[in-house]
């Protein structure tokens, strides 16, 4: 596996595990729709949280949110459309970005950005 495609497996590891620490329900990892995917699938306080999970090893290119573009987040839209019409229960949903910067040897930097919309 290719060291990005590897430090990108364990963000989202590493993400599902702070999120549920601070109270959210993980519903689903790497959900799948055509060639679309949600990294996260989530639930707290009577919302659906669809996540997108971004991490680098540095932020010498820029910090990892700033990779989430409009393009990318019309995907996950999309993938969430066809959640939500699988799943009609959710009334309430929200869009968030998990930004990790993972060095080795340190401890993960983590930023949330939640409720967003591109």
């Amino acid at each position: 596996m290719a060291t990005h495609n590897q430090l990108g497996k364990e963000g989202e590891n590493i993400a599902a595990s702070y999120l549920a620490q601070r109270g959210y329900t993980i519903l689903f990892k790497n959900w799948r729709y055509s060639h679309y995917e949600i990294d996260i699938i989530a639930t707290r306080k009577n919302k659906l949280h669809f996540i997108e999970v971004k991490t680098r090893s540095s932020s010498y290119y820029g910090y990892p949110e700033e990779s989430v573009t409009k393009r990318k987040f019309k995907f996950l839209q999309q993938a969430a459309d066809e959640f939500l019409y699988h799943n009609p229960q959710y009334k309430w949903i929200q869009y968030d970005i998990l930004s990790i910067i993972h060095v080795n040897n340190k401890l993960p930097e983590f930023f949330l950005l939640e409720d967003v919309f591109l």
